[in-house]
């Protein structure tokens, strides 16, 4: 029934390529309990479900990594967004995901010249001094070529690839619908929370094929840097710059993963994780507003020991009361306060079947480990990860505002890692979230927050009197409803018809036993046994046995 919806002619095709995708890999019974099986075998494809011998020897993280990798870049990007949900999945899947890389074949110039041609109302060889046709780079979104501006400044073009939107559209729509059917088939994965995955995913990457606003993201956070904090930001060309075309300042220098490149020209890796961390965690707990995939794919070393950030196409927005929360939860694990760290995860994890008692008491062993330990001296990472252990043993998922922020802290810190052994993120962050309370705290702060809550309340007061007599005039009018939902009255409800139906069939069986022996004291020497009295007890029998089994088999059940 419920895949009857993807039936429809333009996502049939994608239902049977993932089945079979899913199949070869060793997820048939995932298949069979969502009910793509019955789909595929009415629309006349045979299901093979035989497992290669080399597959079935696969571990399931590397299976899923190898299945998103075959079903080609939506789910690729669905990867990547799953490599950031710390607090879902373990360690070893969140590795295989982090796997997943974004390459995809080239496309031919003649296809990105017909398209440029469009975005800009003239040849790409006309409104460029010189490009280069071999691309630069090529992904499952854009692909990048290097070019020269009219005044020999040196840029690149990052071109959508053509026709790509209405394939990433289809696969959205089909990804929304599997994550319901599997919400409603496979309880075992609600927890997973697949539609809310979906969405958040659906959400990040339409905003990625949004070239243009790539290029403000970059702009605000290159606002919000320090002039002298050593990070470079690539200036936007907005003459040339929309959504299928981003047009930025070509920065020449060493990848971020070529790590033995960065140690020959003698770079000064300490200050170079330095600056890298201070600018993230300024991002995140003062701006608010972060690259939320700052990844060795995504960083140029320069020279001179400056730090180029590039793609803005995923970033973060944290509110001001979400960094104060954030500023609170890292000083409660260092003051070992773990009513106030259960609090906050909790109130950010509002739907969370879990009591505060159980995960305080999970909290106060999680963090003796950290007892007497100077936030100086905290391994961020390592706390980091012990931290999501809780949530995901209480089930507790975050917001997705806060799992990008926590992806970017373990990425940092790994990067730093590589850079300099000895670097530590705690102790770069230590007067950052000093700073942050500190300024939350201070009386100027405190004043502002104390007139803000008496002007709302002064307005509350305010309005009052229209409040009372909008209710008063809706009561008159019998306008006022109060619904009242009884999530297990259905429940009550079933077990009460039975118990009146048992009732019923016991009052009958006694009522025929009795009319039974009656009739069977009736002088029958002319007649034999009496007929009615056999059939009576033939029946009181039967209701009999029915009543006992049924109250044996409610027993079970309960």
């Amino acid at each position: 029934m419920l895949w009857q919806a993807l039936s429809a002619a333009r996502d049939l095709g994608r239902v049977q390529d993932i089945a079979a995708v899913l199949i070869r890999y060793g997820f048939g019974d995932l298949v069979q309990r969502i009910g793509m099986s019955g789909a595929l075998e009415k629309a006349g494809k045979a299901l093979h479900w035989k497992k290669a011998e080399e597959l079935a020897r696969l571990k399931p993280p590397e299976r899923a990594r190898r299945v998103m990798e075959e079903l080609g870049p939506t789910f690729v990007k669905l990867g990547q967004v799953l490599a950031t949900r710390v607090d879902l999945f373990p360690p070893d899947w969140l590795a295989e995901f982090s796997e997943l890389q974004d390459k995809a074949r080239e496309v031919p110039w003649e296809k990105i010249e017909a398209q440029l041609l469009e975005d800009l109302g003239q040849s790409p060889d006309e409104a460029f001094k010189s490009v280069d046709h071999e691309p630069l780079a090529s992904a499952s979104l854009a692909q990048v070529h290097r070019a020269r501006l009219h005044d020999d400044t040196e840029v690149i073009l990052k071109v959508r690839r053509p026709g790509i939107r209405p394939v990433i559209e289809a696969d959205l729509r089909l990804l929304k619908r599997l994550a319901e059917i599997v919400e409603a088939e496979a309880p075992d994965l609600k927890q997973y929370r697949p539609k809310a995955l979906v969405s958040q995913f659906s959400r990040s990457l339409r905003r990625e094929l949004d070239f243009a606003a790539e290029c403000r993201n970059a702009e605000r956070i290159a606002e919000g840097l320090d002039e002298d904090g050593g990070i470079v930001v690539p200036e936007v060309y907005w003459d040339w710059t929309g959504e299928r075309l981003n047009v930025q300042q070509y920065i020449d220098g060493i990848p971020g993963r070529d790590y033995e490149a960065v140690r020959r020209a003698n770079l000064d890796t300490h200050l170079i994780a330095q600056r890298g961390t201070r600018a993230i965690l300024r991002m995140i707990l003062e701006e608010g507003f972060f690259h939320a995939d700052p990844h060795p794919g995504n960083v140029r070393y320069l020279l001179d020991n400056r730090i180029a950030l590039l793609d803005f196409g995923m970033v973060g927005r944290l509110s001001a009361d979400r960094r104060q929360e954030v500023a609170e939860l890292l000083y409660g694990l260092v003051e070992r306060d773990a009513e106030q760290v259960s609090r906050i995860l909790l109130d950010w994890s509002a739907d969370s079947q879990t009591t505060q008692d159980q995960l305080e008491e999970d909290i106060a062993q999680f963090i003796d480990q950290y007892h007497g330990v100077a936030l100086e001296q905290l391994d961020m990472s390592a706390m980091i990860g012990d931290m999501t252990g809780v949530l995901r043993q209480h089930h507790l998922v975050l917001p997705a505002d806060l799992v990008l922020m926590l992806k970017a802290f373990v990425t940092l810190e790994g990067m730093g890692r590589s850079l300099d052994p000895d670097f530590d993120m705690a102790s770069e962050a230590a007067p950052v979230v000093e700073g942050v309370l500190r300024r939350h705290y201070s009386p100027l702060r405190m004043a502002r927050r104390v007139q803000k809550n008496l002007v709302q309340t002064l307005r509350v007061l305010g309005n009052l009197p229209d409040d009372l007599s909008r209710l008063l005039r809706a009561a008159r009018r019998g306008r006022i409803e109060v619904h009242v939902e009884v999530n297990s009255l259905k429940e009550v409800s079933s077990r009460l018809d039975k118990a009146v139906s048992r009732l019923t069939l016991g009052i009958v069986t006694a009522a025929l036993i009795i009319g039974s022996a009656i009739a069977m004291n009736v002088d029958t020497s002319e007649t034999g046994v009496p007929l009615f009295g056999l059939m009576g007890f033939v029946g009181a029998a039967l209701g009999g046995v029915w009543l006992l089994i049924s109250i044996w088999r409610s027993g079970r059940e309960d």
